[in-house]
């Protein structure tokens, strides 16, 4: 007996074009420009999902800098004098507190020195 595949192929280019939702109009329409764009998207994603964290973290670094500056010191010595003297924060947390909480940032850089 004789096997047709449309219902196999027509779901297969729905889940294509729904994952094409949004692109422009030959990804969105053609199947085959469709697979390409989702399978480069999908790379994209992944790199920039690691590119994300590198980027906070260099965020984070320039404020902890800008704000140490202000104390008279620098980055790599505030982060050296934190180490020296046990205090274990994260750079997000210690920008966070550069930012919005300068009194507490300034207990921090003292205790560092």
């Amino acid at each position: 007996m004789r096997v047709k595949r449309g219902v196999t192929s027509h779901k297969r280019h729905q889940k294509i074009r729904k994952a094409t939702k949004g692109m422009s109009k030959s990804n969105r329409s053609s199947v085959r420009r469709g697979r390409q764009a989702v399978t480069k998207a999908l790379q994209h994603a992944t790199r920039d999902r690691k590119n994300r964290k590198r980027t906070f973290r260099q965020l984070w670094n320039a404020r902890i800098n800008a704000a140490a500056r202000l104390h008279d010191t620098t980055y790599s010595q505030l982060i050296s004098g934190l180490k020296k003297a046990n205090v274990s924060i994260d750079r997000k947390i210690l920008s966070e507190l550069a930012v919005n909480e300068p009194k507490s940032f300034e207990a921090i850089v003292k205790a560092a020195k």
